[in-house]
């Protein structure tokens, strides 16, 4: 009974070799895109800032951050039971959707180089940090007997086509929100060490610059391309995504409470920071912003977090699969209806910086 209390048992499809974890609408994704309206993109409006912020991705400020040190030689048996679980499964989404960025960019980076050499050599330099995280997360993964075949989840994974403006909308928010999350953690635990678990964390003040170096790229190629930030059509998507991706985080955090319990952190205070830090960042680009101050904001991803409990609790149950599909539907459909009436709640506007693009 200790034993699997001390190291919860995982799918393995070889032994050591952690099998991914089941896709669902709030795994992270891997993307793909047109690469040929991308290599043509006139980029001439912002070459200025794009060719500055090539030269800073060249410096490779984080060149010899990602090196295990002698906090990492020793047992890790005293992570236990849910946490040590949590963890792991903390490491693997980390590790997936770091991944995910890496290969991305990194066809981004072979595709785009004949036509646009600027922004081929930003991906592919990007692709480079992207590489470190996961490997750095896969490795971490090994301190608790398990890695990820990334081999594998190449092949295997399933990938969303998104034209290359949603590849922009999506990716600048992924890598700001991983920005103000992986930096808010980083800032708590200098207050308090005492809840610093695995040494992993410490490394996140530098990582967390990788993270934000990137998103200004995705906020300057986005400035070079106004028609992607100045109409309504712009708008809608901008408060689509916003949503998808904060309802996204705040869902899947608030499931696993007790991994920020483990930190001295709570779940839901830590997501309402990380999402106002987020859409406020995000103003300095997108037309629009959400109102996450609206009394029905929160109110209404409560609603969402009990239907997902109460699905989870249907599909562990022993009844058979269209029973259960059966009892899910009414919990997906009133979760549409309150992501709808949220997207629906009006959004603040920021035409001031729309106008600075136009």
């Amino acid at each position: 009974m200790v034993d699997s209390l001390k190291k919860p048992q995982f799918e393995e499809v070889r032994p050591g070799v952690k099998a991914p974890a089941a896709e669902t609408i709030l795994t992270p994704r891997f993307y793909t895109t047109d690469f040929e309206e991308m290599a043509n993109m006139d980029i001439s409006l912002n070459e200025a800032e794009l060719q500055a912020i090539l030269e800073e991705f060249r410096v490779d400020y984080n060149r010899h951050h990602f090196v295990r040190d002698e906090q990492f030689q020793k047992s890790w048996d005293s992570i236990s039971g849910e946490t040590r679980q949590l963890f792991i499964e903390f490491l693997e989404r980390s590790c997936t959707a770091e991944f995910s960025g890496f290969l991305l960019y990194k066809e981004l980076g072979r595709r785009l180089k004949a036509k646009s050499p600027v922004l081929a050599e930003i991906f592919t330099l990007m692709s480079r940090d992207e590489a470190r995280h996961a490997g750095f997360l896969n490795k971490a993964l090994s301190d608790f007997n398990l890695s990820l075949d990334l081999g594998f989840l190449t092949k295997s994974r399933k990938y969303t086509f998104f034209k290359p403006k949603f590849i922009f909308y999506a990716t600048y928010l992924s890598e700001k929100i991983g920005y103000w999350r992986y930096i808010t953690i980083f800032r708590h635990l200098q207050q308090h060490p005492e809840n610093e678990i695995y040494p992993i964390f410490s490394f996140f003040e530098n990582w967390c610059q990788d993270e934000n170096r990137h998103g200004d790229f995705f906020d300057a190629i986005m400035k070079s391309q106004p028609q992607f930030l100045n109409d309504w059509r712009a708008r809608l998507w901008s408060r689509f995504f916003l949503l998808s991706v904060f309802a996204t985080m705040y869902l899947n955090d608030v499931q696993r409470s007790g991994f920020y319990e483990s930190l001295g952190l709570d779940a839901r205070e830590y997501d309402k920071y990380v999402i106002k830090q987020t859409n406020e960042t995000a103003g300095r680009v997108f037309p629009i912003i959400l109102d996450v101050e609206h009394p029905d904001f929160y109110r209404r991803l409560e609603k969402c977090v009990i239907n997902n409990q109460k699905l989870t609790k249907i599909a562990g149950s022993d009844a058979p699969a269209p029973f259960k599909l059966l009892r899910k539907l009414p919990y997906y459909v009133s979760n549409g209806v309150e992501l709808i009436k949220m997207y629906l709640v009006k959004p603040i506007r920021v035409d001031n910086l729309a106008d600075t693009v136009r």
